[in-house]
């Protein structure tokens, strides 16, 4: 590619990560209300929301966080917009939490009792609501001081958002020793943030020898910066644990050498059907240590291992460990660089797993062919398909068959990503036709970012809008004509609010001199998308 020097006559152009678009604008908050809504770590410590109400805060939330960066930026209008863009996400995640602690809405959920009032017959335990702090020991001995009354039931707990020292860990050890025989779920996520590490680390000794024994079914040690050290400070914990089903160990700082100690001190349970390993460095080689605990869990439903940083190498060992676990549900790897070897074993694993609902494979370096085994394999398994997330993967038209022969097989489809790809109008066209017949149940399509112009638009807007549960469709960021756009919003004219804005749409955009060198728009918007894509919901120290 020509660089910009080259063109003289081109016009020298500045990247404004400031304002967003109204389509990153919406696509924030329907990330917002997943927060707020689906299972995560915090909803676990402070209660989920209905998705109607998720919905109206997630607006608001982005409205009041929009107005505050906005009033900031104008303040340094000369600048890029970078740290307008840092404090609307700082505040959106600020929000989301302050909206979590508040709880649903009175009439969205059951009447929770007084914090200092127990009932025998409760069985979860968690300290985790409330304001985040260190904890003391003189602390610690009135917050679990419900764990110690006789014949308590309590066989779940969330020590999460609360900071333990040394001194309040001894506390906690004898209590939870207490309790071994019938704690079957322990949440110690984020549970020693602030520490110094070597104090941490003795906590973590702590509650390993205090569990160690219990027969759990769930153990989540996510966002605890464990490294190996961390993990070996729970390896006692982790040793006995033979009847395991669930293990969360995301956001941990799992490098190389950490995959490899759990590989050692994570016993064969055979029993482990999620395994989620999210937000680590743990590279190729990580990933073949962490594949052989894949292969040691024939019963896998839910494996993740999205954004670990993992090449062709350990790509190819995690396919082939997932090839036995053939009653895998969900799939989740996004974020790696497996490349084109490493999708090919992935598709020749995939072909096993007929029980698969929802598979997320963006941003792998797939390319067509890669693509076109994945599909082919999934064409012929998994009947029951609802999630297909095959996003920024250079797939162009060459694989709209291969593609298209698989979305017109899946009847159950309620979400089809194809994102940040090249199908132009040819693959746009194929995709649309599949699509045509039945699919009853799809929500949402994403053709975003695929060189469209206004008939691969048209065609795919006339063989959705009628679907009965359609949501979104999006064709943003495409080549459509200013009449393609006018046809969009006839065709949709009935559905105004399933149509996606169009806001990165260029219809003077698209020729083969501008696709080469660029203007610097479509780097601008993908710079700042790549700085709100991860919004992590984060709490202040």
């Amino acid at each position: 590619m020509d660089s910009v020097t080259s063109h003289p006559q081109r016009r020298p152009f500045s990247i404004k990560l400031w304002p967003p678009s109204q389509n990153t604008r919406q696509m924030l908050v329907e990330r917002m209300t997943n927060n707020l809504s689906d299972p995560t770590i915090f909803t676990r410590k402070y209660g989920s929301l209905s998705r109607e109400e998720a919905t109206k805060n997630a607006q608001q939330i982005e409205e009041t966080a929009f107005a505050l960066a906005n009033q900031h930026y104008e303040k340094e209008p000369d600048g890029d917009g970078s740290s307008a863009v840092q404090l609307y996400a700082k505040e959106c995640s600020q929000l989301i939490l302050d909206i979590l602690k508040k709880g649903p809405s009175t009439e969205d959920k059951e009447v929770l009792k007084p914090k200092d009032v127990f009932s025998p017959d409760e069985t979860f335990f968690d300290i985790s609501k409330g304001q985040r702090a260190f904890i003391k020991a003189e602390e610690a001995e009135e917050l679990l001081r419900p764990l110690k009354e006789p014949g308590n039931c309590y066989n779940k707990i969330c020590f999460s958002n609360r900071s333990f020292g040394t001194d309040a860990a001894l506390v906690a050890a004898p209590i939870l020793s207490s309790l071994k025989g019938q704690l079957k779920e322990v949440d110690l996520s984020d549970f020693v943030a602030g520490r110094p590490e070597e104090e941490a680390l003795e906590v973590m000794k702590i509650f390993s020898a205090a569990l160690e024994g219990s027969v759990l079914k769930s153990l989540n040690l996510s966002h605890n910066a464990l490294g190996e050290k961390g993990v070996r400070a729970f390896g006692e914990l982790l040793k006995s644990q033979t009847s395991l089903e669930a293990l969360y160990l995301m956001n941990d700082g799992i490098s190389e050498e950490a995959a490899r100690a759990v590989c050692e001190l994570v016993p064969s349970t055979d029993l482990l059907t999620v395994l989620h390993f999210h937000n680590n460095m743990t590279g190729d080689e990580g990933a073949i240590a962490i594949s052989e605990v894949v292969k040691r869990s024939p019963l896998l439903e839910d494996f993740r291992c999205s954004s670990t940083r993992v090449g062709s190498d350990g790509g190819i060992a995690l396919s082939e460990a997932l090839g036995t676990c053939t009653y895998l549900r969900k799939l989740d790897l996004r974020d790696n660089m497996f490349g084109l070897e490493a999708g090919i074993a992935l598709s020749k694993a995939l072909s096993f797993h007929a029980n698969l609902t929802e598979v997320y494979l963006s941003y792998l370096n797939l390319e067509d062919k890669g693509a076109i085994a994945i599909a082919d394999a999934l064409k012929s398994t998994a009947p029951l398909l609802e999630v297909l997330d095959i996003a920024g993967n250079d797939i162009t038209a060459e694989a709209a068959p291969a593609l298209a022969a698989c979305v017109a097989a899946k009847q159950h489809l309620t979400k089809l990503n194809l994102a940040e790809n090249e199908l132009k109008d040819d693959g746009a066209i194929q995709i649309s036709k599949a699509l045509e017949e039945s699919h009853d149940k799809l929500k949402e399509v994403d053709v975003s970012s695929n060189s469209l112009r206004r008939v691969g638009a048209r065609t795919l807007a006339q063989s959705v809008v009628h679907k009965p549960d359609l949501k979104l469709l999006n064709v943003d960021g495409n080549f459509i004509s200013d009449e393609g756009i006018d046809e969009l919003k006839d065709i949709f004219k009935k559905f105004s609010d399933k149509l996606a804005p169009l806001d990165e749409n260029d219809p003077d955009g698209g020729d083969d001199d501008d696709q080469e060198s660029g203007d610097g728009s479509e780097g601008s918007e993908e710079e700042l998308e790549s700085k709100l894509e991860k919004l992590d919901v984060k709490e202040e120290k």
